[in-house]
């Protein structure tokens, strides 16, 4: 299932790139998203699956797919494309993702990569939130803190706008 996942968010990231349409690209990112989650559990990593389809491929993308329908995005230009060094860099980096994926395909295990056996407690939201507010928990006080401050100045900066216009 891991290769599975892994061809599907390969295949999904190089469509959302490729795309010349915006929403087709969106999409596309949106498939990447669920093939992470795929990945994710594939991994035991239950809490982290989950919180990639509600953040990511749900709230996320809602908000990318609404500003590009809001921008409401024209054709662009074409310009003459020959020989640059953009699509010779290209060419070298695809080159290089070929043989970086047929060595891992063809590579022999060697059982180094295995899961711990601890892996299925690791990867629950029980095991996450007790070591956030255990050992964790002043760093995850001080981003809350950093979060609320900048929560604050975006409202402020929101206000005096409104008073301007």
């Amino acid at each position: 299932m891991f290769t599975v996942f892994a061809i599907g968010a390969v295949a999904s990231a190089v469509f959302t790139i490729t795309r010349k349409n915006p929403v087709a690209s969106a999409m596309s990112l949106v498939a990447h998203f669920f093939m992470l989650t795929g990945l994710y559990l594939t991994l035991q990593a239950q809490f982290v699956a989950a919180v990639q389809v509600l953040v990511y491929a749900g709230a996320i993308m809602v908000l990318v797919v609404f500003v590009i329908m809001l921008l409401n995005v024209g054709r662009e230009d074409k310009h003459p494309d020959s020989g640059n060094l953009r699509t010779t860099l290209g060419v070298m980096l695809a080159g290089l993702l070929v043989v970086l994926i047929s060595t891992a395909v063809l590579a022999r295990p060697t059982g180094r990569m295995d899961l711990s056996p601890k892996a299925l407690e690791i990867g629950t939201t029980e095991a996450i939130g007790q070591s956030l507010f255990t050992t964790y928990l002043f760093p995850f006080e001080a981003v809350s803190l950093l979060l609320l401050a900048a929560l604050i100045g975006s409202v402020i900066l929101a206000k005096r706008h409104v008073k301007e216009g």
